[in-house]
């Protein structure tokens, strides 16, 4: 893997394209800031995706389109039979329809919800496109650069779900979507996410007492999940995050809910963990009933909101020893930090090699209206993502791609 770096960093384009990434620094902040000033909700981000796509167009990727559900797509054609690698930042914030998001400076530092996570890659992307464009470098795989949509919270992964549905040739896939340009993370961790709602008919506290109480079935269910064993390793979690009903203190709650998140580095965890859960769920709602043994009973209706699967591959996968010898190339030290929650769970959990890497710059209090970033040496991000995109592509009379077909 090494020698092969070696020769690709010995290409004068190559290091034209490394140099011109710090070049573009500047241009690469001024696009971040335009693009975060853009509200993008999960669900709602066509707005920032139409702008994104127009980016796209005047860059001259080829066959660029939004996608049924949103994602911005556009690609550099491979010369000869290579494999197919996606990169991809995602279009959307956790930030409501109507949060100011434009950025203000202070002391060299950004401030705007929404800056780093993930303006900051979809900037980086840009950057990337214009270094192949400037250097004129010929991949010898298809590069599909991809501005998803619904990575966060509930939107569920619902642009690289789609993504990986309707394309079953893709070999590999790189999101860029965390901190710190050094980073890779190269497991899944999977989560399942719940609405569980208790429902009866509800009444007066002393009149209807002998009721069935949602809100006591809620307890029920409540008080044995805190009661879950689950193990430390594989890391295996669970909460009941929020709770809601009832009208009155003096009132038989006809209905209420909670909602709930379990996660898992193991997806065979996850499942059991589950399982478990929705036993307690159907079990609370019969003890509740069979306590009053009342005409009138309450029924629970389940609703799943998220399933992000889990799942984790070996790290001497090309993707990721490519893109240790691309950190190490601009001089700094990889750091493989395991699992998280990203769009690449999806392809990981389908046996497709795939990584997040962290963005260029730092950033912190992100998912708050405080949210910041720090633009000192950021270039160092899209630099990474760069040399690891030509690694595992391939370059035309140059490199084979590490990158391997699937078909």
């Amino acid at each position: 893997m090494k020698s092969h770096f070696d020769k690709i960093l010995g290409d004068e384009r190559v290091k034209r394209g490394v140099e011109f990434l710090k070049e573009d620094h500047e241009n690469t902040l001024k696009e971040q800031k335009e693009i975060c000033a853009i509200s993008s909700p999960s669900f709602q981000e066509e707005l920032r995706g139409k702008d994104y796509m127009k980016r796209f167009q005047d860059l001259g990727l080829e066959d660029v389109h939004m996608d049924e559900v949103g994602n911005v797509l556009g690609k550099i054609s491979g010369n000869q039979n290579g494999p197919k690698l996606v990169v991809a930042a995602h279009l959307d914030t956790v930030f409501p329809q109507g949060t100011d998001t434009t950025v203000k400076e202070k002391d060299g530092y950004f401030y705007a919800p929404g800056i780093g996570d993930d303006t900051r890659g979809l900037a980086e992307i840009l950057s990337i496109i214009r270094a192949f464009k400037e250097t004129g470098i010929k991949p010898v795989g298809d590069v599909i650069f991809c501005g998803n949509v619904c990575e966060e919270g509930l939107g569920d992964l619902r642009g690289t779900k789609h993504l990986f549905q309707k394309q079953k040739d893709i070999d590999g896939f790189i999101s860029i979507d965390g901190t710190g340009a050094d980073t890779i993370i190269h497991e899944a961790t999977g989560s399942h996410r719940y609405k569980i709602t208790y429902r009866g008919l509800g009444g007066h506290s002393f009149k209807d007492f002998g009721m069935p109480s949602a809100i006591h079935a809620l307890g029920r269910a409540i008080g044995k999940i805190g009661d879950l064993k689950v193990p430390e390793d594989p890391r295996t979690t669970f909460t009941v995050g929020t709770v809601e009903g009832g009208t009155s203190v003096n009132a038989i709650a006809a209905t209420a809910s909670m909602y709930v998140d379990m996660r898992s580095n193991s997806e065979e965890e996850l499942l059991k963990l589950e399982k478990d859960f929705l036993k307690i769920v159907k079990e609370s709602e019969e003890e509740e009933n069979n306590r009053w043994n009342h005409e009138e009973k309450i029924k629970v209706n389940i609703e799943l909101l998220g399933n992000r699967p889990a799942g984790s591959q070996s790290e001497k996968e090309p993707i990721i020893e490519a893109t240790v010898e691309a950190i190490k190339a601009i001089g700094l030290e990889p750091k493989i930090k395991g699992a998280a929650s990203t769009d690449a769970n999806i392809p990981i959990s389908l046996g497709i090699p795939a990584i997040a890497v962290g963005r260029g710059g730092m950033s912190g209090e992100i998912h708050t209206l405080k949210e910041w970033f720090d633009p000192k040496d950021a270039y160092y991000g899209p630099q990474k993502t760069f040399l690891a995109i030509v690694g595992l592509v391939g370059v035309k009379n140059l490199s084979e791609p590490l990158l391997r077909k699937r078909k």
